[in-house]
C-alpha cells in the first residue's frame, strides 16, 4: 500500500556523547557530558547513561556531579562531529535526493517517491538505519509519517534506537491526547496563547476555527492548526535559502569590566564575521553591534559602512565606534556582531570610491595561510589574548554553503 506522502525524520541518538564513546571505548557504558573544552561548566548533551541520573542539557557541570559524582567530563569535538555528520547525510542521499538537514544530528527525508523503488514504510526506515550505522557505526532513531511535525514527535517516542511508524490515517487519532508543547515549533508563548481558548492538547486544537491561529500569528498560526492533526503541510526544504544576516558571538567571563578585554572580543568577533563573509563570496554594510549586560538587557546599535565590506578592520572600527558611544563601564558577559545585509562581492566597486587592493591581498594571504594552518594561525597581534575557550557547532549548521560553520 502506497501512502500519499511519507516523511522520515532521522535523529541521532546522543549524537555528541555517542561519537565520544565511538572514538574512546573507555567511555562506552559510562555517564558521560560534553562540555565546551576541558574549562566548560555547561553541559552540552549527556550520553543516555549520565541521563539516567537525571542530567540534563544545559544544567551546571558542578550541579551535574552532585547527581553522579563517577561523572566523566568530555570536551566537545565540533570538527569531529561535523565530519560524522557530513557523511550521515551523503548516505542518506542513497535512499532519496530530498533530504532536509534539520540540524547537525538530524535529517528529514521525503520518501514519497520511493516506495516503488525501496518498498514499505518499514523496508524503507530499516535501510536508513542501515546507511546511518554503516556511515557513521552509530544508532539513530526514526520517524515515520506522512508529514514532518508527526515524523519528529514519532522519532522522539522510542528513544535510543527508536522506530516508530505513525500511519497517516492515525496520525490526527494519536496526536489528539498529545500536549501541544510535545510538537515541533509549539514554545510555551504559543501554549499560554491556546490555553486562553482552552486548547491545551492537539486535540483541543484541532477544535478550534483555525481564523483563531490565522489572525493572532499569520501563516505560521494556520499552520500550527494543521500540525496538530497530523497534517503539517511544509515541505521538505533541501535548498539552503540565501543568508538574510550573518554574525558571530562569544560569552565572556562573567560580569567583564575590562575596556581592554571587551575590544579584544569585539576584535575577535569582526575578524570571524569578515573572514567567514570572504569565504563564501559576501560583503556587507550594516552591521548590528551588541554588548549584553550582566544584569540583562543589550548595549548597541544598527550602524554601516560607506560601502559593501568584509574587511575586518572596517568591521571593528564599527564595533569600536558603538562600543565608544554607547558603555560606560557595566559588567558585560557576551559580545555580538553580525552582518544584516550579507550580499555577492560587487564585481566593480563604486567609481567614487577608493578600493583597497593591498587590504584585498593580505586578506587573501591571511586566509590562505588560516586554512591551511588553523583559524587565526596569522591574525592581529592583539587576538593573542582571545578567549581560549573552543569554537561551537552554529544552531542552523547545515553540512555545505554559508551555514556550514562552526562558530
Amino acid at each position: 500500500m502506497f501512502w500519499d506522502r511519507m516523511i522520515i525524520l532521522v535523529d541521532m541518538n546522543a549524537f555528541f556523547a555517542a561519537i565520544e564513546q565511538l572514538d574512546n571505548p573507555a567511555l562506552r557504558g559510562q555517564p558521560v557530558v560534553i562540555t565546551n573544552g576541558s574549562q566548560g561548566t555547561c553541559i552540552i548533551t549527556s550520553s543516555y547513561e549520565a541521563r539516567s541520573y537525571g542530567i540534563k542539557t544545559g544544567m551546571r557541570l558542578r550541579e551535574a556531579r552532585q547527581l553522579c559524582p563517577h561523572l566523566i567530563q568530555a570536551p566537545s569535538h565540533p570538527k569531529r562531529y561535523t565530519e560524522i555528520s557530513r557523511a550521515i547525510m551523503t548516505a542518506l542521499e542513497d535512499v532519496t535526493p530530498d533530504v532536509e538537514v534539520f540540524s547537525v544530528d538530524e535529517a528529514f527525508l521525503d520518501v514519497t517517491h520511493c516506495q516503488r523503488l525501496w518498498g514499505s514504510a518499514e523496508t524503507i526506515g530499516k535501510l536508513v538505519k542501515q546507511k546511518v550505522f554503516e556511515a557513521s557505526g552509530l544508532l539513530c532513531s526514526i520517524g515515520i509519517s506522512g508529514d514532518k511535525t508527526t515524523a519528529k514527535y514519532a522519532a522522539k517516542r522510542n528513544k535510543p534506537n527508536g522506530f516508530t511508524i505513525i500511519p497517516p490515517w492515525e496520525a490526527k487519532q494519536q496526536l489528539a491526547s498529545v500536549p501541544v508543547t510535545d510538537l515541533c515549533g509549539i514554545n510555551k508563548g504559543i501554549a499560554r496563547f491556546l490555553a486562553q481558548y482552552g486548547a491545551y492538547t492537539c486535540g483541543d486544537v484541532a477544535r478550534l476555527p483555525i481564523g483563531i491561529l490565522a489572525k493572532r500569528y499569520g501563516h505560521p498560526g494556520r499552520r500550527i492548526w494543521y500540525m496538530c492533526q497530523g497534517a503539517d503541510p511544509d515541505p521538505v526544504r533541501t535548498r539552503v535559502a540565501p543568508p538574510k544576516s550573518m554574525g558571530h558571538g562569544k560569552v565572556m567571563p562573567p560580569n567583564t569590566r575590562d575596556k581592554q578585554v571587551i575590544l579584544t572580543y569585539l576584535l575577535h568577533m569582526s575578524e570571524k564575521l569578515a573572514a567567514r563573509l570572504r569565504r563564501h563570496d559576501l560583503q556587507a554594510q550594516h552591521f548590528s553591534i551588541g554588548l549584553r549586560l550582566q544584569q540583562g538587557g543589550w548595549l548597541g546599535a544598527k550602524v554601516q559602512t560607506v560601502q559593501p565590506t568584509h574587511h575586518g578592520r572596517d568591521i571593528y572600527n564599527l564595533a569600536l565606534a558603538v562600543f565608544v558611544s554607547s558603555w560606560c563601564g557595566e559588567g558585560v558577559c557576551q559580545v555580538q556582531i553580525t552582518g544584516l545585509d550579507p550580499k555577492p562581492t560587487a564585481q566593480q566597486g563604486d567609481l567614487f570610491l577608493d578600493y583597497d587592493e593591498e587590504q584585498a591581498v593580505l586578506n587573501n594571504v591571511r586566509d590562505a595561510i588560516n586554512l591551511r594552518y588553523g583559524e587565526f594561525a596569522l591574525a592581529p597581534a592583539r587576538l593573542l589574548g582571545r578567549s581560549a575557550m573552543p569554537n561551537v557547532i552554529a544552531p542552523a549548521w547545515k553540512p555545505d554553503g554559508h551555514r556550514e560553520t562552526i562558530n
